[in-house]
Order: C-alpha cells, then structure tokens, then sequence
C-alpha cells in the first residue's frame, strides 16, 4: 500500500497527542485526502459535520479504554487507529466526487487503482489510519510496521468492504491484517481480547500495572 502522506505526518511533532485534538485530526484527514486526489487523481468532498462526529465517537470510545496504553504502547496505538478506521466507516465523511475515470496511473500502481476503483472512500480511510500508524511508530519506535500483502490484494478488499458493511468494528481487524496481526474477529473493538494484550497481561508486571490503573 502507497502512504503518499506518511512522511508529512511524520514531520508533525507529538503526532499521536496533538491527534486527539480535533482541529489536527480534521486538518490531517483533509490533508491526507488532498495528497491521495494529488497522487492517484480520485477526488472527494468532504462532510466536516461527520468527520467531527467521527471524531469524537472515536475520542468517546478510545478514552474508554486508554488504560491498555499502558500494557502495550505499540499495539494500543494500532488499536487505537482501527477505532478511528471503525468509525469513519460507520460516518461516511468522505465521498468520492471525480477522477474514477482518468486516474493518474504508473507502471507500479495498477494494483492500487483497482482498490481506488473499486471503493475509493474505504481506501482513503484505511490509507490515512496506516500512515499515522506508520508515521507515530517511526517517531516513537524508530521504525514503522510492516504492511502485509494482503493490503494490496483486490479480493481481500471486497471481504474487507464486504465485513465492515454488515459490522464495522470488523474494521479493526482488518486493519491489523494488513499490518501482518493476527486479527481478532470475536471482539475486534475490544482492547483486551487482542493477542498482543493477551500476551502482556500473562506477565505479573502487565498484570499489577493494569489493576493499578
């Protein structure tokens, strides 16, 4: 998957705080959609009455469950994203409005046009959810996770768009699919059922920390 807006997002000092705030995650969604139309040629409007409602849905939910931030950083952070990625898709603040047709293609993207194609807003919320994973574990780790190939195969996307129709928390999982996680589909939008939560809270430290929060 091509993150044309990851390395601006990088560049944003204290990305994952300054995330929370509503003024940066509208500012950074519109601007990875702007990069997105730019690179590809697809275009969209956006509604900033349902991407502040997503916004704060997602703050509602996540607050909710920040305390898992504390047994794993990491993985929170892809959590964490995947309940942005939930319910945008349950808001719909983007719609696709031109540029299907006359999409800027290149020896290396026809795989990526086929995705763009087939559902342009899911792309662009998935791409924007990526590159801030991507670009806060590179500020905060010094390297970003893998994406797995899976993110840039047609027919994963149609299970995908197929799933978060019908349950959008499913979002959350396949998000971690295409970072290469083994996904929970039980419970997908609780933090602690995810196998990396599972593993910390097996060690006495992750254990004593999370009863004291």
């Amino acid at each position: 998957m091509d993150l044309p807006f990851r390395d601006e997002l990088a560049l944003m000092p204290d990305l994952r705080h300054r995330l929370r705030q509503l003024r940066w995650f509208r500012a950074t969604f519109r601007g990875s959609a702007k990069v997105v139309s730019d690179t590809f040629g697809v275009r969209f409007e956006i509604d900033e009455a349902k991407l502040t409602r997503a916004f704060l849905d997602w703050v509602e939910i996540m607050e909710a469950q920040k305390r898992f931030a504390a047994i794993d950083r990491a993985d929170f952070i892809v959590f964490a994203a995947g309940l942005v990625l939930r319910e945008m898709i349950k808001q719909a603040p983007a719609r696709e409005i031109s540029g299907l047709t006359q999409l800027i293609e290149t020896d290396k993207n026809a795989g990526t046009l086929e995705i763009i194609r087939f559902w342009p807003e899911g792309f662009l919320y998935t791409n924007y959810c990526v590159s801030v994973i991507s670009a806060i574990h590179e500020q905060e780790f010094g390297s970003a996770p893998s994406i797995d190939k899976c993110a840039d195969d047609l027919r994963t996307w149609w299970s995908y768009r197929e799933n978060v129709t019908e349950m959008p928390a499913y979002a959350v999982a396949f998000l971690d699919r295409f970072l290469g996680a083994e996904p929970n589909w039980i419970t997908p939008d609780r933090a602690q059922s995810r196998q990396a939560m599972q593993r910390a809270l097996g060690s006495s430290r992750a254990s004593d920390a999370i009863r004291q929060l």
